[in-house]
């Protein structure tokens, strides 16, 4: 890659094409080497320009951005950054780009003519797809699978996951194996607004748990999972029988909201400790390592994504520098792992009762 990250822009919206351009320009590390209007510019630009990332609207005429990049990913695999609407239809898209292999997706403003926030959101997310680790779209292996008939949950029990950059589709592969009977599931996914519910959504379709966006109050039950809402830390306290959610519009930290660390950081204050299971997806940053070292430190059994299957090794590769997770594993040993790591405290509560 050369000295400065090379990105091409398509997009049919002029406006947005001007605001994506003068933002990514903005940063010294970065240069918009073109632009283009629809799928076939892009692909003629692909070649004469030879960009690092592309950034691509899903609506476009001529040929839907889903369609070019199903195309892309079959035949020239590359970083691709989703500009998408914040609609519900938007976000059906969007998730559908990642699972197709985009590296990540970004709400589009409406009825603006500056990017403002997300304009910082924008180049992190470029960066970041330039050093992801892209490959050519085939069959994903099947996971191990987790099943299990334990019956004997003690009421702290609790998993808790993080996930940021190629997270939501390694969410979708944990989801997809996970073993029946399991404790509550807490998760905090970096996702853009107006997403996160078609995500938990698509999760629950994919899944023997029971997946919903978190609301205040919901209480976490075995069998069932809560994803954080876009935009809202997730935050979790104990009732004196089970734990509840608590949202917060609280300032973002390590520039996310949700955070990671404060879903971890909540789960070992109100008392999961040696009863939870905790870990991180892959992701961009550092979001989620201190956290899980306070988890691992009350007794949680933790773990991170291996860097060979991750999209982005960053928040894995935090929590095995800083000491939080005790396994690395590859994405598709996860299910089993966070299974067996749930059937082992159900077995040592079974053991305590009959004591």
């Amino acid at each position: 890659m050369s000295a400065k990250i090379r990105v091409l822009i398509v997009d049919d919206s002029a406006l947005v094409r001007r605001l994506a351009r003068e933002t990514l320009q903005s940063d010294p590390e970065i240069e918009v080497v073109g632009v283009a209007t629809d799928p076939y510019e892009a692909r003629d630009k692909l070649v004469q320009l030879k960009p690092d990332v592309l950034t691509l609207d899903l609506e476009m005429p001529r040929m839907d951005g889903l369609t070019f990049l199903t195309l892309l990913m079959e035949r020239k695999p590359m970083p691709v950054v989703v500009m998408s609407s914040l609609t519900s239809r938007g976000s059906d898209f969007a998730l559908e780009a990642l699972r197709l292999g985009a590296v990540d997706v970004i709400g589009k403003p409406r009825g603006t003519y500056s990017f403002g926030d997300i304009g910082t959101e924008l180049i992190s997310k470029v960066k970041a797809a330039a050093h992801a680790n892209v490959r050519r779209r085939a069959e994903p292996h099947a996971p191990e699978a987790g099943v299990h008939g334990g019956s004997a949950l003690d009421p702290r029990s609790l998993i808790v996951i993080g996930g940021s950059t190629g997270g939501v589709e390694a969410f979708r592969t944990v989801f997809s194996a996970l073993g029946d009977n399991l404790p509550p599931i807490a998760i905090v996914q970096h996702i853009p607004a107006l997403f996160s519910k078609n995500f938990a959504k698509r999760l629950d379709d994919s899944s023997p748990v029971n997946v919903k966006e978190a609301e205040e109050g919901d209480k976490l039950l075995p069998g069932t999972a809560l994803v954080a809402p876009g935009g809202q830390h997730l935050l979790l306290r104990w009732s004196g029988t089970h734990f509840v959610a608590r949202l917060s519009d609280g300032p973002a930290l390590w520039h996310q909201r949700p955070a990671v660390d404060l879903l971890f950081r909540s789960a070992a204050e109100a008392g999961a400790g040696r009863h939870c299971v905790a870990g991180i997806l892959s992701g961009m940053g550092r979001d989620g390592a201190d956290g899980l070292l306070r988890l691992r430190q009350a007794g949680a059994t933790t773990f991170a994504q291996d860097e060979a299957s991750c999209v982005v090794y960053g928040m894995p590769r935090a929590a095995c520098e800083n000491g939080a997770a005790q396994s690395m594993l590859p994405l598709a040993r996860i299910p089993a792992f966070i299974t067996r790591a749930a059937t082992t405290a159900i077995a040592s509560h079974a053991h305590a009762v009959a004591q």
